[in-house]
């Protein structure tokens, strides 16, 4: 395969391997400027909480691999804003024989930003880049959410089940991304009516929640920074007066464990749920499961065909 013409490339969000590199990282999330102490202290322990790595890596590599057996062709995992980055990667897979790259963001919301990221490099290293568009309405990304769902739901006892809430999650951005276009949330709650639309009679309800907010400060103009919510304190609170003793979290803006999930879901929404006389648990990530390998693979495979 080394010598092969095309090649795919799976673009996360990137997250560090050690601790030691989250002010560089953090650098590069923040658009070159470095982080506050204090906003380092914060991240450092919540990387910590979850073990001090992310699994993010790893387990992007090991759908990639799993991509390269269903297709035959070269298939590399990459980083947008940790390494190994797009263009670096990009650029073996290039000295190695490819003409055509398949991009596939593991963003299924956001593929734009991925690909527009990784667009100049490739124009740079003669390469054809072919970047899929958002995904997250893909019919069979919508069933292995609900199949994880319709898991999670059926795991409940018959009591606990009569007084749970679903909540389906997704990253917070800041409302002046929304404002100046991005389908971000249209395409999001889109995702969540394809779900629902999947699941078997009999679920809880269900309403959608933003999560992992970022820090407050001024936004563009000096203005103050709002984000999209509610958010999840704000959910919790309005469950808990209607009566729901158990919540279960849906993170279908997120593909696979990372710090958003293992520490602001299953540590720090749990807390807060327990601080408000309630109970918290969430559906399994898809990951590397074969179902989104398939996902993926088919998107890549229609790009190198189209």
């Amino acid at each position: 395969m080394s010598g092969s013409p095309d090649a795919v490339v799976l673009v996360s969000h990137g997250t560090v391997d050690s601790v030691d590199e989250l002010p560089e990282f953090l650098e590069n999330i923040r658009h070159g400027r470095p982080a506050e102490e204090s906003v380092l202290a914060e991240v450092r322990r919540r990387y910590q909480a979850i073990g001090g790595a992310s699994p993010l890596n790893t387990i992007s590599r090991a759908l990639a691999a799993k991509v390269e057996r269903q297709l035959g062709v070269p298939t590399r995992m990459a980083g947008r804003l940790w390494a190994p980055y797009a263009k670096d990667v990009m650029a073996e897979l290039a000295a190695k024989g490819a003409k055509r790259i398949a991009l596939v963001p593991l963003a299924q919301h956001s593929a734009k930003v991925y690909a527009d990221a990784a667009r100049p490099a490739a124009e740079a290293l003669g390469v054809e880049l072919r970047a899929a568009a958002n995904w997250g309405q893909e019919p069979a990304l919508l069933q292995a959410y609900a199949d994880r769902v319709t898991a999670a739901v059926g795991e409940l006892s018959p009591e606990a089940r009569a007084t749970t809430t679903l909540v389906f999650t997704a990253h917070s951005l800041p409302t002046f991304v929304i404002d100046a276009g991005d389908p971000y949330e249209r395409e999001l709650r889109a995702s969540v009516e394809g779900v629902q639309a999947r699941l078997p009679a009999g679920m809880p309800a269900s309403r959608v929640a933003f999560q992992s907010q970022g820090m407050s400060g001024p936004g563009p103009g000096g203005k103050p920074m709002t984000w999209l919510g509610p958010d999840l304190p704000t959910t919790l609170d309005e469950l808990k007066a209607q009566g729901t003793r158990h919540v279960l979290v849906a993170p279908i803006g997120f593909l696979a464990d990372h710090v958003e999930i293992l520490y602001d879901l299953d540590i720090e929404a749990t807390k807060w749920a327990e601080e408000r006389g309630m109970t918290l648990s969430r559906t399994r990530s898809l990951g590397d499961d074969d179902d989104l390998a398939q996902v993926v693979s088919g998107l890549a495979r229609a790009l190198l065909a189209s």
